[in-house]
């Protein structure tokens, strides 16, 4: 089975946290942490940033890591490494997802998360955010 490994980004703001919509692919209207591939030679937080200036138009602060997910999908075996982020400058630009949005704790669970990100999302969920 394919191995894909990816970086996701927990941002948060105002004790809220971003939800971005997948506008593409298999999973398209799916609620997804924002990030993706990381490249030949880049550590998480190098990969999480670029992925968040590429898909976002922000700059990011990497705080801390949340956890590694590790999750079989169909096609292929997932390795997603999150972490803690929070915005230092620029203004969302939707470059790649439908729609963000920023969700309360009382609202994580009201969006359809991607299978992966479920697990982020419990993880979250034993810290006071």
């Amino acid at each position: 089975m394919k191995t894909v490994e990816v970086v996701a980004s927990v941002i948060h703001q105002h004790g809220r946290i971003l939800a971005t919509q997948r506008g593409y692919g298999e999973h398209k209207g799916m609620w997804e942490f924002p990030g993706g591939k990381m490249e030949m030679g880049e550590t998480e937080e190098e990969a999480i940033v670029r992925e968040i200036r590429e898909e976002l138009n922000v700059e990011i602060r990497v705080e801390r890591k949340v956890c590694t997910v590790k999750y079989d999908y169909p096609n292929f075996h997932l390795t997603m490494h999150c972490h803690w982020c929070s915005i230092v400058q620029g203004e969302l630009m939707l470059n790649e997802h439908q729609s963000a949005r920023w969700l309360e704790k009382s609202e994580w669970e009201s969006v359809e998360w991607l299978p992966a990100d479920i697990e982020v999302v419990k993880d979250l969920q034993k810290y006071q955010c």
